[in-house]
């Protein structure tokens, strides 16, 4: 494969999809997601990585930034290939892990295939304390990985390594004397109620600027992109709702099918990390915002595509963890708030309102779905930091 090009590696022609005489489908070899393309178009080999990549950004600079000088990088060609792939098929059927785990896992894996190869180590058999040690500098210098990611890429590794030593395939663990790299505990960084009421009211708020061109263009045209921008945004209000009202991750959210939401009685049933059920509830506010989205927005969108899910696209597919962090960031710069929200934040602006106003730690934890209450427990760092800014500000001698 040395003598191959950048388009020869990445691209091949997949004669198996029906298509019209005029056009072509593109298959890329490092992660098999095809591309449509015209014939006799010359098509951009970043170009169809790009969509390849969309789901995972550091992938694209993976085999896009590397595929045109180092072929071996290319993770099918990489170092320990089929051992890797029947790890994560041990953790897919074994350990029923999430799809978002697997894929973490598998970047993670592929890393330190690379990290071999540059080393020279082709064979598991040939891996090492030092290959294992020398990782965390690899991951830091190379691609500017901070401690927590550096610290969940060994967890991976050393699962793998684990995996091969009960396999049989090592004699030995080489990772086993390896230590995790000391993290910090940050507290998390939760929004005060008037941020998160101006965050909540930010997607249909709409600017003065839009208002008067609107008054003054009443096209038919220009009503049609009012009409589409007014959905987009009940939608985006109905995602901001439940977020702050149930504490859901993104992955929840995105995954939530429609019929796991009783708007009647104000329940989401939500299946979480490790494919654990829980049942959260609904505040009225975020219940009314789903209703309106549910019966006047999402059945212009649902089709085929929609796969049941209760939140979807503008195309009708269901929709991305990155659209919805992106839409948050959107209205957070709307509603003018300084800090970087996410809509983690709002899983934590949920849990530590709950804390202030009196709830009960293990109520948190549950309605969280943390499965060790120690993690629930750093919102109660955050509650008391507040107390001692009160004592601070209100005592005689604070």
């Amino acid at each position: 494969m040395e003598g191959l090009s950048f388009r020869e590696t990445i691209m091949r022609v997949d004669d198996s999809v029906d298509l019209p005489p005029a056009w072509t489908c593109l298959r890329c070899i490092s992660c098999g997601v095809k591309s449509i393309a015209r014939k006799g178009k010359r098509t951009s080999p970043s170009r169809v990585l790009h969509k390849a990549g969309q789901k995972q950004r550091k992938g694209i600079r993976w085999h896009v930034g590397l595929a045109d000088t180092l072929i071996h990088m290319l993770p099918d060609a990489l170092p320990m290939a089929s051992e890797r792939a029947s790890f994560l098929e041990h953790l897919t059927v074994e350990r029923g892990l999430a799809a978002n785990t697997l894929e973490a896992y598998g970047r993670d894996l592929g890393y330190f295939a690379e990290c071999c190869a540059t080393a020279d180590v082709e064979e598991p058999g040939q891996i090492e304390e030092g290959t294992v040690a020398s990782f965390a500098g690899f991951l830091s210098s190379r691609y500017g990985h901070q401690a927590p990611s550096i610290a969940r890429a060994l967890a991976a590794v050393r699962m793998f390594l684990r995996f091969l030593v009960q396999e049989g395939v090592l004699q030995r663990d080489p990772g086993s004397t390896v230590d995790r790299p000391k993290l910090w505990k940050r507290l998390p960084k939760a929004l005060t109620r008037a941020q998160t009421e101006c965050l909540l009211a930010a997607p249909e708020a709409q600017p003065r600027r839009d208002q008067d061109e609107q008054a003054a263009d009443s096209s038919p045209s220009r009503q049609l992109v009012a009409f589409r921008r007014n959905r987009l945004s009940i939608r985006d209000r109905a995602i901001l709702e439940l977020l702050y009202a149930s504490g859901l991750r993104v992955s929840e959210l995105c995954d939530l099918p429609l019929e796991a939401l009783n708007l009647d009685l104000g329940i989401v049933r939500v299946t979480g990390k490790g494919n654990k059920t829980r049942l959260v509830p609904v505040g009225r506010a975020a219940c009314l915002a789903i209703r309106r989205y549910v019966v006047h927005v999402r059945p212009r969108n649902s089709g085929m595509r929609d796969l049941g899910r209760l939140f979807l696209s503008k195309g009708g597919r269901p929709l991305l963890r990155q659209a919805v962090w992106a839409l948050a960031k959107r209205h957070a710069r709307k509603a003018g708030l300084s800090e970087k929200v996410s809509p983690h934040a709002l899983r934590h602006s949920f849990a530590t309102h709950l804390l202030e106003g009196g709830a009960n730690l293990r109520a948190v934890q549950e309605l969280l779905g943390h499965a060790d209450i120690s993690t629930t427990e750093i919102y109660t760092h955050v509650d008391a930091q507040r107390l001692l800014k009160i004592h601070k500000q209100y005592h005689p001698r604070g």
